[in-house]
């Protein structure tokens, strides 16, 4: 199975934004976008449909993070979400790794931590919280996640 393409949700009228372009890179972001359509507590939900400034950590310059979801809950929460898998959520480590892969790998997660904590400030600043969703918490979900 593909895991990018395009997300034709069943229920429209939730997803604000671009409804002709909800772009999915991931099977676990394809599986949320279908969990978010189908929750009958998410009022609205969007994807890539805005983005946070930020500074880079790498190279001290100005970037715009566009984050994954955006969820507003009946009971009226908004999380704005980040999809990762768990490895990435930790510096990674250099095992037998070849030194442009380890160097690689290093700049992403320093690139990533820049943006989570910028993430955080801008959803405390709005009274939201900030998630990063793994497949852990997306099991505890009940998100079914496509394999292929």
């Amino acid at each position: 199975m593909k895991y990018r393409g395009k997300f034709k949700p069943k229920n429209p009228h939730k997803y604000v934004g671009d409804v002709k372009n909800i772009v999915y890179r991931s099977g676990w972001e394809l599986s949320t976008f279908i969990w978010c359509d189908n929750h009958q507590d998410i009022l609205e939900w969007s994807s890539e449909e805005f983005f946070i400034p930020y500074r880079c950590s790498t190279d001290n310059k100005m970037h715009r993070y566009f984050v994954d979801l955006k969820i507003k809950f009946a009971k009226g929460q908004v999380y704005i979400i980040e999809i990762k898998p768990r490895c990435q959520l930790f510096p990674p480590t250099r095992g037998r790794k070849r030194e442009k892969t380890f160097l690689n790998e290093m700049f992403q997660y320093h690139k990533n931590v820049s943006k989570w904590n910028q993430a955080q400030k801008y959803a405390e600043s709005r009274g939201w919280i900030f998630q990063i969703w793994h497949e852990d918490i997306l099991k505890k979900l009940g998100v079914k996640i496509l394999t292929g």
